[in-house]
């Protein structure tokens, strides 16, 4: 019977890697090669009789950099970051990139009128107000009573 040697500097190792494994197919392919945190909007949405409000959390762009497309079940929402800082202190100059893309879709929980959504991006929060669509605001349905 042959003797193997224990080294739990290697299993430890081992280990590392397997749990980098993990994280790395936690994360989108795309951010990957980034700094490897995605960038997702945080969203919060409250539905209402008769509209639905979305409020996403966008900070550090501009307007003009978002595009918001809305269809009868969804909002797509997506835009380009990029941000730079430069810093000079003591004759050094310091500067720092970064860019990235982002796009999220967000299922609605019931139709709405997509040409009267109303938008408005303030202070790194866009709020969407999205009216519901009439078959929407008045259905009724008739709920079967078992025995």
């Amino acid at each position: 019977m042959a003797l193997i040697r224990w080294e739990p500097l290697r299993e430890m190792d081992t280990l590392q890697r397997e749990m980098n494994r993990l994280f790395d197919s936690l994360t989108p392919a795309a951010d990957r090669a980034g700094n490897g945190v995605a960038f997702v909007p945080a969203a919060e949405m409250e539905e209402t009789h008769d509209a639905i409000h979305l409020k996403l959390e966008i900070p550090g762009m501009e307007a003009k950099d978002l595009d918001v497309q809305v269809t009868a079940e969804a909002v797509a929402i997506s835009g380009e970051r990029r941000s730079e800082t430069k810093t000079e202190e003591k004759g050094m100059t310091r500067s720092e990139f970064r860019y990235g893309s982002f796009r999220r879709v967000i299922p609605l929980p019931a139709r709405v009128q997509n040409d009267s959504v109303q938008a408005e991006y303030k202070n790194g929060v866009l709020h969407l107000n999205l009216p519901k669509a009439e078959a929407e605001k008045n259905r009724v349905v008739k709920v079967q009573i078992g025995e």
